[in-house]
Formats: structure tokens, C-alpha cells, sequence
């Protein structure tokens, strides 16, 4: 709702979101079978004492966030300028953006081309959404005045405090882990199963410039993303070996003609 109504002030707004909480699911599509989408009143999304200029279209999706931005961008949208993912309950810094649904739902975006932005506020608990609502309707004014690059995929996190506690932006990278999973038993024998939780803080060294940093100095962190995961540092010792390892395969099928 917070996002809704500074948003509302900028421009046409589409909301194409998944009907469920859907933490943890990443880039996971819904690939077999089909995906019911429902339209949605946007009364109860805009404040009363909010008129907007512009048209809001609501749509609820009964799948992932990957499959909501796919739904909009393939389907129920003809042009787009900019791809919001959020404001989600929780920060998505460091090595966690991996299993994000807020990212996982704006790389979809960042993938066809279009500037992208997904956002998050660092609690999970009683989290406050007025500074990230207002800063998120900054950067969609900064987008339409066209002021970064066309091809930016950013990930922003706000900490979850009052604006005066705010000490500044910063633009970061990613920093480590900051949860591990724990694995819990339930039920026994035949009927056991297992529960993951994402509940196991892990103190790595995130130093200043870093999101995780930022953050935990209640800056809000900017940080630019990409999609080459290419480890570059590996590219030649593995070319050698996996050499070799041809060599292997060919002598186990018998075409050894060295």
C-alpha cells in the first residue's frame, strides 16, 4: 500500500502481484501448470485522502514473483518504463538476494531490457515503509527524467527507522551471507518431515561499503546489479583441466587416437 500511493503520484501504475507471501522463492517460475490472475479493487490500496491523476490497475497472480513480473510484462501491460519489486518486509542484501523473491521478480524486468528496481525495508518485524515509500517515489521521478542508464538493475534496502535517524545513501556492493538455514524435524517415523528456516544469523566481514554495512548504519543502500555470475578468476586453470577431462572421456568410449 505505502509503495501504491507514492507511486500513484508519479505516473500509470500497474500492480501485478502474487496473492500469497512467497519469501525465499527466488527466480522460480510456475512452468506446469496454469496461473489464475484475478483483478483486484484498488480502493483499499489508496489512501482516501489521495487523489491520483493517474490510472491504477490491480491484479492479483496465484504464483511466484517471477511469474507476476512475467504476467505483466508478456501479457497484461503494453509499455513499461520502469519494473518496482516491492517494498518488501526484510532486507535482501548480500549473498540472500540468490533465493529473493523481490529480486528474483525484478531481474525479470532487468532481463527484457527494462530499468528495474527492487526494494526493501531492513525489518521484518513492525516494519516502517513511510522513508522507503518516499525514496521510492523519488527514484521513479529520477527514471522518468531519464537520469541513469537505460539497462540499470538496482537494489535498494531502507532502514527500517524515521528519516531524521537516516545518516545518508550510499551506493554499495553486496556483501556475504547474513542468514544461514536451520532444519527442524517434525512429526516421526513414516510421517516425519523437515522445516527450513531462514532464522540463523551469520557474522561475516561485510566492511563499509558494502550493503550489509550500509545498513547496519542506517544508510539506505543503492546497489547496481547484473546477471553474469562468470567467475573470471577460474576461466584458464579449468580450461587446462577439463581438458584433460576430455582426454579421460574419450579413452572410457574407446576414441583414444593420441
Amino acid at each position: 500500500m505505502a509503495a501504491a500511493n507514492a507511486l500513484s503520484e508519479v505516473g500509470q501504475l500497474y500492480i501485478v502481484a502474487p496473492s500469497q507471501e512467497q519469501s525465499g522463492v527466488g527466480s522460480s517460475l510456475t512452468l506446469h501448470d496454469a496461473i489464475a490472475a484475478t483483478p483486484v479493487s484498488t480502493e483499499k490500496l489508496i489512501a482516501t485522502d489521495k487523489i491520483s491523476e493517474h490510472e491504477i490497475t490491480a491484479i492479483s497472480v496465484q504464483g511466484t514473483p517471477a511469474d507476476s513480473c512475467i504476467l505483466a510484462l508478456e501479457k497484461f501491460v503494453d509499455s513499461i518504463d520502469l519494473v518496482i519489486s516491492g517494498i518488501n518486509r526484510g532486507s535482501n542484501v548480500g549473498a540472500d538476494i540468490m533465493v529473493s523473491g523481490t529480486v528474483g521478480a525484478a531481474l525479470q524486468g532487468f532481463l527484457r531490457g527494462i530499468p528495474t528496481v527492487a526494494i526493501s525495508v531492513a525489518s521484518v518485524q513492525n516494519p516502517r515503509f513511510e522513508v522507503a515509500a518516499a525514496f521510492l517515489q523519488e527514484i521513479a521521478e529520477i527514471f522518468c527524467d531519464k537520469n541513469v542508464p537505460e539497462s540499470i538493475f538496482l537494489n535498494v534496502n531502507v532502514p527500517s527507522v524515521t528519516l531524521e535517524d537516516i545518516s545518508g545513501i550510499q551506493i554499495t556492493r553486496l556483501g556475504g551471507r547474513s542468514y544461514g538455514e536451520s532444519v527442524r524435524e517434525e512429526g516421526v517415523n513414516d510421517a516425519m518431515k523437515y522445516r527450513i528456516s531462514r532464522n540463523r544469523p551469520i557474522a561475516g566481514d561485510n566492511p563499509e561499503g558494502t550493503d550489509i554495512w550500509a545498513i547496519k548504519n542506517n544508510r539506505i543502500s543503492v546497489t547496481p546489479l547484473h546477471v553474469n555470475l562468470t567467475n573470471y578468476d577460474h576461466l584458464s586453470g579449468l580450461s587446462d583441466i577439463f581438458s584433460n577431462a576430455f582426454h579421460g572421456l574419450k579413452v572410457k568410449f574407446g576414441q583414444n587416437n593420441d
